[in-house]
């Protein structure tokens, strides 16, 4: 379908305060929707937008990448000749089907198959078909990427174990407060991995979390984005009194030490995980009673396995996208083609109608019947073999196959019907 293109923006080309520029709420989504709906010349439009990219794919005869990162410019307020510095514009449908493909699948991913993202391009996908931009094509590409998806998760260990600081950091919280009942986590600092941290609570069913950050209006911010309670950093000492896990990504050297650690009067356990680079939690805090230190050392760990499955699994993974692209192509192929061949069977039937009808008086009943079925098999062969020549020539050569279709449609005047 030479029509799918797309515009694409992410962290391999963008540096994070860039991207948080252009990032798009639901609501932003919703609003370029709107704009677009009203536009003749697209027809479809899926808006996906994450930390990591701001994406749009659509379906239009002309390349409207400039214009769609206007209309982002414009609602993000934004100068658009920042904008073309970072953006990136795919005309080939081909390559754009295999990049959403591969944004879908995790395999784009900053963390290697990381799974919120096919959530996300479900999410926006749901809001393209909720304000009617999702046409037949997309429909039935998106849910060719679901079905995909299915199989990675079923067939290959992609998506097993979690494969970064962040993920594999809450992957441990979670088994450790397995037993505790609506455990409470602090996450303090709220640079690049604590954010992570916080956006990967999302996915388990820890509900009591709380963020702090030196700077209020940080914390604040995703906050209004998580839902997350906030607490302002000078209630350090008494939120960490009350957490059950303390995450810890703060820049500063040993700032949990022995002696502080202390005096936070430790019952049965406070589990610290400390994901700064120097330690943030001194070492020292090892030997208090009930106090369960990990580091980064000891969470890398545990990713580095997740990662090395993750890795050895992507040809497979490619190979399941291959084969899913091979099939919905195919498909579509025939669908464009379907119209022509519709057209030849009804021209030649009615053909056939208006000849048999010519003699139907001087048939007997059973003479009809025969003579009926006898022309609908002759049509039905005589039919098979220019739409197997059609659907052979278009799997070899594209642009032949288009020819060889209009010169069915032009001998056979089915533009007229």
């Amino acid at each position: 379908m030479k029509d799918f293109k797309a515009v694409k923006l992410s962290y391999k080309n963008t540096p994070l305060e860039v991207r948080g520029q252009f990032s798009l709420s639901q609501q932003d989504c919703e609003s370029l929707l709107k704009v677009y709906q009203n536009d003749e010349r697209v027809n479809e439009l899926l808006l996906v937008s994450t930390c990591n990219r701001t994406e749009a794919y659509y379906m239009a005869e002309e390349d409207l990448s400039k214009d769609i990162i206007k209309e982002i410019c414009t609602l993000k307020e934004v100068e658009e000749d920042k904008a073309y510095n970072y953006f990136e514009s795919m005309s080939s449908s081909s390559d754009a089907q295999m990049h959403l493909f591969r944004v879908s699948m995790g395999l784009e991913a900053q963390v290697v198959g990381d799974i919120q993202i096919s959530s996300q391009v479900k999410r926006a996908y749901q809001w393209t078909a909720d304000h009617e931009m999702a046409g037949q094509y997309l429909h039935r590409l998106m849910h060719t990427i679901f079905n995909a998806n299915k199989r990675v998760q079923i067939e290959t260990e992609f998506r097993d174990g979690a494969a970064s600081v962040s993920y594999a950091a809450v992957e441990m919280i979670d088994e450790i407060t397995s037993d505790v009942s609506n455990p409470k986590i602090l996450v303090v600092g709220l640079g690049e991995i604590g954010t992570d941290a916080v956006r990967n609570l999302q996915n388990t069913e820890i509900t009591d979390v709380t963020i702090m950050n030196r700077t209020l209006s940080v914390a604040e911010e995703l906050a209004e984005e998580t839902g997350y309670q906030v607490r302002d950093f000078s209630e350090l000492w008494k939120a960490a009194k009350e957490a059950d896990v303390i995450i810890s990504s703060l820049p500063i050297a040993d700032y949990f030490n022995a002696d502080n650690v202390k005096s936070l009067d430790i019952l049965a356990f406070k589990c610290f995980m400390d994901l700064s680079v120097p330690r943030s939690v001194a070492v020292d805090v090892e030997k208090i009673p009930g106090a369960l230190v990990y580091t980064v050392d000891d969470i890398n760990a545990r990713a580095s396995k997740a990662l090395e499955k993750r890795l050895n699994s992507i040809p497979k993974v490619e190979a399941i996208i291959e084969s899913a692209l091979t099939e919905f192509n195919k498909r579509t192929q025939e669908m464009e083609y379907s119209p022509i061949i519709k057209g030849l069977k009804s021209t030649l039937e009615d053909i056939r109608c208006r000849e048999v009808q010519k003699y139907e008086k001087e048939l007997s009943s059973k003479e009809k019947k025969n003579i009926d079925k006898i022309t609908k098999n002759l049509l039905n062969k005589i039919v098979k073999i220019p739409v197997l020549q059609l659907k052979t020539t278009s799997n070899i050569d594209k642009k032949e196959g288009q020819k060889m279709g209009k010169i069915i449609s032009d001998l056979f005047d089915l533009d007229k019907q």
